[in-house]
């Protein structure tokens, strides 16, 4: 049987999958794993632990299905990070992860003054915020000297995979144009008089697109993870954008919405859409580019409320379908980990307002949803402003599992999703990549019929003229508790 294996590194989780020429998924693993957050506003991973786990799902899918005969390899992973590496590829540092870790906001102004903002959104794309690699590489060497001193290239999960089955050093156009300021988004390539300055000392490594293949695998890689010597392996691109190409939401006019731990949104279209709000990037592809944004928590505060409550989802989202839209009067603000877009305020914290002695649990958990609904709702309006024409929207991520989620966003937004039959994610884009990338031209896979739309989901006009009201009184509750947020985050980090 001829297939392609897929790994993505998430956040809290990695996943692979084996799938067949049709698209059709034969085996799937998952290894769970922990960030770690040794300060307030940090977020780190040991990189190696990418590659071990890509190891172990390697095996876990072969051993699942023997017969299978790997024909290439597709891998992704959470991002931006840095991930800076020695001279011989080993670490020399956890790695810094994307948004979630805002640590580099003194390098971002000093960034900023430096260079100047408008010639930073000319050739990055978008002004600095705590979503930017380049900043995190300058924190660590104005904190981390030493570690500096012996950093030589910088991987991402993607990228630290493909090198250690290839030993190729690459890095693909999509991930690279977030390393801002380092990489010019209209010219495709890196902004060498800025990476000298920044990144003074680390190769620049080689730009391929998502689904090029960056090399084949190597007998030290074969040995280690069961894969045939020599199979193609694809450059690969970060998870967010992998999460597009799984459900074909990478077109112009598209917008995907991933749902998982964090939520992304990623608006397609051929010219180059800029706000200051949100992330300008390259597409997956060449000749696309892409308004992105994020919420720097969603699913993580469903978690966190079911471990708190120590109740289990099925009777939590019962619960929440109970309590109906507005939760009997609750708004919640969802910046439990400051937020990203649109506010790009790494200092908001959450706020849940309106609670009584009569609110439930279950009030909680869909004040929670809606939260969330409203934070997407937020970015939407923002992309459009900034001129996406945003004609499709395409739900992927394990939070499409849950019905209710999905109906709350559709109702909060005002659109119509589209639900494709397979929304495991990232792990299959990848594979998908890898499959077209081994494909005869006459005979190159496609992802409509790989993975067809399985459901629609039509919002309600009345519970969106709840969500209207709701909205306006989202955005004035930011407004007015900002001051009082900002405080307490200072209060959080020892400084007040």
């Amino acid at each position: 049987m001829r297939c392609t294996l897929g790994v993505d590194v998430g956040t809290s989780t990695s996943k692979g999958v084996l799938v067949d020429e049709h698209g059709g998924i034969v085996a799937t693993a998952v290894v769970a794993h922990d960030v770690q957050r040794p300060r307030p506003g940090w977020v780190e991973m040991d990189g190696e632990i990418w590659w071990d786990e890509f190891a172990a799902l390697a095996r876990d899918l072969l051993g699942q299905r023997p017969e299978a005969e790997v024909a290439a390899v597709g891998v992704s992973g959470m991002g931006p990070c840095v991930l800076l590496a020695d001279d011989r590829d080993l670490p020399v540092r956890p790695a810094i992860l994307y948004g979630v870790d805002t640590r580099s906001g003194d390098e971002i102004a000093r960034m900023t003054a430096e260079l100047g903002e408008d010639e930073i959104t000319r050739i990055g794309g978008s002004r600095l915020t705590s979503q930017a690699a380049g900043p995190k590489i300058a924190w660590v060497f104005d904190h981390e000297p030493d570690a500096a001193a012996r950093a030589r290239r910088l991987f991402m999960p993607a990228s630290f995979l493909a090198l250690k089955l290839t030993g190729e050093y690459v890095l693909d156009h999509q991930s690279a144009s977030q390393t801002s300021p380092l990489y010019d988004v209209e010219n495709g390539g890196w902004h060498e008089p800025w990476w000298d300055r920044y990144a003074t000392g680390i190769e620049r490594p080689r730009l391929l697109w998502a689904g090029d293949i960056a090399g084949a695998v190597t007998d030290a890689a074969a040995h280690v993870t069961g894969i045939a010597t020599g199979t193609p392996v694809i450059a690969g691109t970060i998870d967010a954008w992998s999460e597009a190409v799984s459900v074909g939401a990478h077109g112009s006019g598209d917008l995907m919405l991933m749902y998982g731990t964090t939520m992304f949104l990623i608006a397609t279209d051929e010219s180059t859409l800029r706000t200051p709000s949100m992330w300008t990037t390259v597409g997956a592809f060449a000749g696309t580019r892409n308004l992105a944004g994020g919420l720097a928590t969603s699913g993580a505060i469903t978690a966190w409320l079911k471990d708190l409550t120590e109740a289990d989802y099925p009777t939590l989202l019962a619960e929440a379908e109970a309590s109906g839209p507005g939760a009997h009067g609750l708004v919640m603000l969802p910046y439990f980990a400051g937020e990203r877009t649109p506010i790009l305020d790494p200092d908001a914290r959450g706020v849940i307002a309106g609670l009584t002695l009569t609110h439930t649990r279950g009030d909680l958990y869909r004040a929670a949803l809606e939260a969330t609904a409203l934070g997407v709702r937020h970015n939407v309006e923002t992309m459009r402003a900034a001129g996406a024409d945003i004609r499709r929207i395409v739900a992927v991520g394990g939070g499409t599992q849950g019905a209710l989620w999905l109906r709350i966003v559709s109702d909060a937004t005002g659109l119509t999703q589209q639900v494709p039959r397979t929304t495991i994610g990232a792990s299959y884009g990848a594979a998908f990549l890898a499959a077209t990338a081994i494909a005869e031209s006459d005979a190159t896979p496609s992802i409509a019929e790989w993975n067809p739309v399985a459901e629609t989901i039509v919002p309600d006009p009345e519970a969106s003229r709840v969500y209207d009201a709701l909205f306006d009184r989202y955005l004035r509750l930011y407004a007015g508790t900002k001051d009082v947020m900002h405080e307490l985050a200072a209060q959080q980090r020892g400084v007040a």
